[in-house]
């Protein structure tokens, strides 16, 4: 049995179990941009489905416009959030 490869050194914690506070700084900017191209990408998922869609002709295609509205429009508002968000994190570096 082989023995397992050794993680690579990016992964490793220092032997004086610091971990390096910009390296903290760096991983909240990488998640704050993460769930903000997600917000965005769910924003363009919900107005493709409403340009899909177009003007309803059934119940159905109406109440599928609501929703997805309704949707959208929450996404864009986290989406602001999440920009004002990201834009405070640059701001104090």
């Amino acid at each position: 049995m082989h023995p397992a490869p050794a993680p690579p050194a990016a992964l490793t914690v220092p032997a004086n179990n610091m971990v390096n506070p910009e390296s903290k700084v760096n991983e909240a900017h990488r998640r704050k941009r993460l769930h903000l191209a997600r917000l965005e990408a769910d924003v363009a998922y919900f107005q493709a489905r409403l340009e899909m869609i177009g003007q309803p002709e059934s119940a159905n295609q109406l109440a599928q416009c609501k929703v997805f509205l309704l949707l959208h429009e929450a996404a864009n508002a986290e989406v602001i959030a999440a920009e004002q968000a990201v834009s405070e994190l640059y701001s104090r570096v």
